[in-house]
């Protein structure tokens, strides 16, 4: 029931109790509205919903009545200049009306004319190499609500692809962002295939630490077949733009031009390698995640809005991968049955055996804080749990063994055999 129809059910029971002088002058309602509106409940058996307002629209509507000469120049008009607009069309409609002394519509009548006649949108057809017409196979997808809106982090992540050419090789570089929190991530590849865009959403999830709800994306091939029977099996609501409206996925599109504005554009030449282009990629996102102030985010970082953010839940059931350092106050973060918290140093140094038996007994993983940076980790060992620490002598064996061995890497060697 509207509020409208509330208001009128309030002013006839307030009429019951305490009469009509007394309602006329506390309401400002005439005395035959207050009628009209009792014999509207009597009407509908005393159901507050028959007070609801009914349409206004009349019975018998004007019909659009104009000379068949000029509704047959309109269909010659747009026949031979396939959807061209009212506007347009208008123009070129004067100058017929003028020649045969005919009445002149205006642009938005000349609107209404078309949709009475169909639309008169015509399109032209795919022949295959048989002669025959190919049947437009148009599926239906789901768009993004108009007044939709990202309440928390994970709620909306939106992907989008650049496509960059490099000495006539094509280049793609998938991105993703979160539009609550304005997380980032990128991949390039040499595939516009959806799945390569799978693929590249599986890091994401390993990324972000938090659960997703809903995907946006355009209706690019890259984010169909593959990509989306990866959110289908996920359960994920898969939200699409409009044709050639880029604004719906207004964030990721800025992303883009950041991402190519900052760092793309002084490292084209390695995207022909993106295996390489990839690794000095991750340095730059590190720093945009991690350092990189937003002003959306009142010039935060997309991690230290995180946890803020986390700080303020009364509780979390979030699963967090690391732990980033946040410019002041105390924070804490629930890593399913454990909570990570952040303390001063000073603060750890002079209780520091009242922290380590509070992390024993409330399993509790504290990151020591110095001016706003992370200089140490403090995580609790269960005493349970030995075979933690008889995995840990074992490895420990083994590598004295390779030592005495001689079985040493250099630095240089390790990021050779990694590929760095």
């Amino acid at each position: 029931m509207t509020g409208k129809a509330k208001k009128k059910f309030e002013v006839l029971v307030f009429w019951e109790k305490h009469g009509l002088p007394a309602t006329l002058d506390a309401f400002k309602v005439s005395r035959r509205t207050l009628f009209l509106w009792k014999g509207q409940l009597r009407a509908g058996h005393g159901k507050p919903t028959a007070l609801e307002e009914q349409s206004r629209v009349p019975v018998h509507r004007r019909l659009r009545a104009w000379p068949l000469p000029m509704l047959d120049e309109i269909k010659r008009i747009r026949m031979e200049h396939p959807n061209l607009g009212k506007a347009k069309l208008q123009i070129l409609l004067v100058r017929f009306c003028r020649r045969n002394a005919l009445p002149t519509p205006s642009v938005s009548t000349v609107g209404r004319i078309i949709e009475d006649l169909g639309g008169l949108r015509i399109f032209p057809q795919k022949i295959d190499h048989f002669g025959r017409v190919k049947k437009a196979n148009r599926q239906k997808v789901l768009r993004k609500p108009k007044d939709f809106k990202a309440l928390h982090p994970g709620h909306c992540v939106a992907l989008d692809t650049v496509e960059r050419f490099i000495h006539g090789c094509r280049r793609y570089v998938i991105t993703f962002e979160d539009i609550y929190s304005r997380f980032g991530f990128a991949w390039s590849t040499t595939s516009h295939a959806s799945k390569a865009a799978g693929e590249f959403f599986s890091f994401c999830r390993m990324v972000f630490p938090v659960p997703f709800e809903h995907v946006l994306t355009d209706n690019g091939s890259e984010f169909k077949k593959h990509f989306a029977e990866k959110l289908s099996a996920l359960h994920l609501t898969h939200y699409h733009t409009y044709p050639k409206t880029p604004k719906m996925n207004a964030h990721c599109e800025r992303f883009n031009r950041t991402i190519q504005e900052e760092f793309v554009d002084f490292h084209a030449s390695e995207l022909l390698e993106p295996q390489k282009f990839n690794v000095i990629l991750m340095e730059y996102l590190l720093w945009f995640n991690t350092e990189r102030p937003h002003y959306a985010l009142k010039m935060q970082s997309p991690i230290q809005f995180l946890l803020q953010w986390s700080a303020n839940q009364q509780e979390c059931n979030y699963g967090w991968t690391h732990t980033f350092p946040c410019i002041g106050g105390h924070y804490s973060v629930h890593y399913f049955r454990m909570t990570t918290r952040t303390v001063g140093i000073k603060e750890f140094r002079d209780n520091m055996t009242k922290f380590l038996r509070e992390g024993q007994k409330k399993n509790i993983h504290f990151v020591v804080m110095r001016h706003g940076e992370p200089v140490a980790n403090v995580m609790p060992l269960k005493k349970a749990k030995r075979q933690t620490l008889e995995g840990l002598e074992q490895e420990l064996a083994e590598a004295r063994a390779q030592a005495d061995r001689g079985e040493l890497y250099t630095s240089t060697e390790v990021r050779k055999m990694l590929g760095l």
